[in-house]
């Protein structure tokens, strides 16, 4: 635990192979990314929270009423990695981390976006359209992915919700990782700190 808590503090990336030793987390790839959804909710909190923004992880709920009696048993809810919010500035962001290359192999184009993460997003989104919640009729996402191999920062926007698809390199200065981080945020002029 004090290993992982210094990795998010120094915003590094463990390694198989390097001049650091750490204790060798599970090989089942949920250590890892677990701990990039908690230091990137970590950083929006320290950073931005004294900007006036809340950082949350938030649970949705689908607009539903079962038909039958055992749905309620089996609907999964949905969970989002970092929700940031600022009342005053009229802004949600839902951000959803992944621990994946942020393409994969097309069917009909060398690479393509992963659609699951993008129905995963939209769901998040356009589910909580029509509640009497300002912020979330016009809330944007993020589909956040450590770079592997190249970098992308693409955004589009489906049915009034900004959806941007990035990726943060990990391997880069602490410094350079926070500026990439706060650009994130920038949707445009989502967040103020430097």
């Amino acid at each position: 635990m004090v290993e992982s808590a210094k990795l998010a503090l120094e915003l590094a990336l463990p390694t198989e192979d390097g001049t650091r030793e750490l204790p060798q987390p599970d090989r089942e790839g949920t250590w890892v990314r677990n701990l990039f959804e908690k230091a990137v909710r970590g950083f929006y909190e320290v950073v931005l929270k004294p900007e006036g923004w809340r950082v949350s992880k938030r649970r949705w709920f689908w607009q539903a009423t079962p038909k039958t009696n055992g749905l309620e048993a089996i609907l999964p809810n949905m969970e989002s990695d970092v929700v940031l919010e600022h009342a005053g500035a009229g802004r949600r962001i839902v951000i959803d981390t992944k621990f994946t290359s942020i393409v994969i192999p097309g069917w009909h184009r060398e690479w393509t976006l992963d659609s699951g993460y993008i129905y995963q997003m939209y769901a998040y989104l356009q589910s909580q359209v029509g509640l009497g919640d300002p912020l979330a009729d016009s809330a944007s996402g993020i589909l956040l992915h450590p770079a592997v191999g190249t970098m992308v920062d693409e955004e589009v926007e489906i049915q009034g919700h900004s959806i941007r698809f990035a990726t943060v390199d990990l391997m880069a200065s602490p410094s350079a990782i926070r500026s990439q981080l706060l650009r994130l945020c920038v949707l445009p002029d989502n967040c103020n700190a430097q």
